[in-house]
């Protein structure tokens, strides 16, 4: 008979085959960790668990962050028939004869039944609106799971049907926890095998797996798997004992994933982009170019952004800012990634560290507001066009003023006369500080002259 290696297992214990993070999932609430704010002592879910009232609901995360794994452990939790569909292979068809399915055990046995969709998001709407009746009715409580951001991806009419919950990765501490329990377990772990870490082992996995606890123990399997291969496990599986290292964790693990997708993160990570060179931190803000970049973001998009934020939040406070965002939107469209990423990184480097201003924008608004409020009125008639024959019979023109014959500034009323006196730029910050000191330098004189003249 051929020796058993270290993860040979009797014949009777045919679970055992299945990877080891399927065989750690948590059976009971006792076992879950993370996401204490969902089922944590004293929520609101917790408590409906353990009272076995049951309410539809639909779960919003990373992967790896536990959300098929408590769907499973409710339905235990609370001795309900679990149907488990996924949206990738499931279709309206199989969603009416899971709800069937639900009614008739209801109407045999009393049986309530728990309906677990994972990647909810890729029902279309049809496929969505035929599970609302059985939600309605209480023939199934629907528990759905998406990585996406089911504002984006979810009817509403559903939506409106459910509690939605919001998991979040799982900290280093906690996919620590689940490592080391995967270690210890022996019924189903890594417990009978003698499998240790050596230093520095256990932080290396938690910082990998990015808060994706699958990625640990799929990464402390292979390693273990592939020390053993190497060293031989002898004859008996119990006598191996194999301690690995940081650098056998590191082969055994693949490059670690970016997690980017076209919704959600591309408006919170344009988003936190934006914010962050408002807030003058170029550091934050080339990280979070560089998570676009890396996500498969098109520079272009990137580049238009910068663009509008150089006269939104930069503004006059450095007229040269708009020069560069241009410049480097040109140099996207010149070079193409992946020299292209230097050119938006020099940019985004001076668009954060530039003085800010939203002057512009601020004035642009309030101009608009006031013409969609009150209409937009006429120019007063020494500005209007007064070029065309039969334009001076109508005054237009009549007593305006060129600047150029006055110094290149003198007073007159420009806006119309409902508005005179009227505001919409304030400079704030830098050179338009400056630039507007100096004009109203310039003004002041003018009038001084103009008061000496006529005394």
């Amino acid at each position: 008979m051929a020796p058993m290696d270290l993860f040979s297992l009797p014949e009777d214990r045919q679970a055992a085959e299945a990877p080891l993070a399927a065989r750690m999932r948590p059976r009971s609430l006792a076992e879950f960790v993370g996401q204490e704010h969902i089922v944590g002592r004293g929520s609101v879910l917790r408590a409906a668990i353990e009272r076995g009232q049951l309410f539809s609901m639909l779960f919003f995360g990373p992967p790896g962050s536990g959300k098929t794994t408590l769907a499973r452990v409710i339905a235990a939790e609370t001795d309900a028939r679990l149907v488990q569909l996924s949206a990738v292979s499931s279709g309206t068809a199989d969603v009416r004869a899971a709800i069937q399915g639900a009614r008739e055990a209801r109407g045999l046995g009393g049986a309530h039944t728990v309906l677990f969709i994972d990647e909810i998001h890729r029902f279309n709407k049809a496929q969505q609106d035929a599970l609302l009746p059985a939600i309605e009715d209480g023939i199934v409580t629907l528990i759905g799971a998406t990585t996406e951001n089911p504002y984006f991806e979810v009817n509403s009419a559903l939506i409106s049907r459910c509690q939605l919950y919001r998991f979040e990765a799982l900290t280093a501490g906690q996919v620590e926890e689940i490592v080391a329990a995967a270690l210890d377990d022996a019924e189903r772990g890594l417990g009978g095998h003698a499998v240790g870490l050596g230093e520095g082992g256990l932080a290396f996995l938690a910082e990998i797996s990015r808060g994706d606890a699958r990625v640990a123990l799929n990464a402390l399997e292979t390693a273990a798997r592939s020390r053993a291969a190497v060293e031989g496990a002898g004859d008996d599986a119990g006598d191996a004992s194999v301690t690995l290292t940081v650098d056998d964790l590191r082969d055994a693990s693949q490059k670690t994933p970016v997690a980017y997708d076209r919704d959600d993160a591309h408006y919170d990570t344009i988003s936190a982009f934006i914010k962050s060179m408002r807030g003058s931190d170029p550091d934050a803000a080339l990280y979070y170019m560089a998570s676009m970049i890396a996500g498969g973001e098109d520079p272009k998009f990137i580049a238009r952004r910068m663009i509008v934020f150089a006269s939104e939040d930069v503004g006059n406070a450095d007229p040269t800012a708009l020069l560069i965002a241009v410049a480097a939107s040109r140099a996207v469209e010149f070079v193409g990634l992946p020299e292209c990423r230097i050119n938006l990184a020099q940019a985004v480097a001076y668009l954060s560290l530039a003085p800010k201003s939203n002057a512009s924008y601020e004035a642009i608004d309030a101009a608009l507001a006031d013409v969609r409020r009150e209409g937009n009125e006429p120019p007063p008639p020494h500005l209007r066009d007064a070029s065309y024959r039969g334009a001076k019979d109508l005054g237009h023109g009549e007593g305006y003023r060129y600047p150029h014959a006055y110094g290149g500034w003198v007073e007159q009323q420009y806006l119309p006369e409902k508005l005179a006196g009227r505001r919409y730029y304030t400079p704030k910050a830098g050179a338009e500080l400056d630039l507007a000191a100096e004009t109203e330098r310039r003004r002041t004189s003018r009038r001084a002259r103009e008061e000496k003249r006529e005394t």
